[in-house]
């Protein structure tokens, strides 16, 4: 059983009615014979969405420190250079955390 929006589906049974075969016939012929290449996607590994679950929540703390910083500097409670350097630190570890994404596969 498989699942098709309503034009999908639509355009399969005219498929099949074209064909002057049942559905089912039409279908294993379809799947049987034909030489569509089908490429499977790689699963990732349990460590990889760990580590993705782990950078998003990562990510959202960055981007509270950066709003947290901006507002403070507007506000004149920290210093230009103060901002500046948060903001080379979080730009910092973003890539970083970047890249041990790509490296974990």
């Amino acid at each position: 059983s498989f699942r098709l929006t309503a034009a999908d589906h639509a355009a399969y049974l005219a498929k099949v009615e074209a064909s002057g075969l049942k559905p089912s016939v039409f279908f294993r012929d379809a799947v049987v014979q034909n030489k569509t290449q089908i490429v499977a996607r790689v699963k990732s590994s349990p460590e990889r969405g760990r580590l993705v679950y782990l950078m998003n929540k990562a990510s959202n703390n960055i981007n509270q420190l950066a709003h947290r910083a901006n507002a403070d500097n507007l506000a004149g409670v920290t210093s230009e250079a103060t901002c500046a350097r948060l903001l080379y630190e979080l730009e910092k570890l973003t890539r970083l955390m970047k890249s041990a994404t790509f490296d974990a596969d």
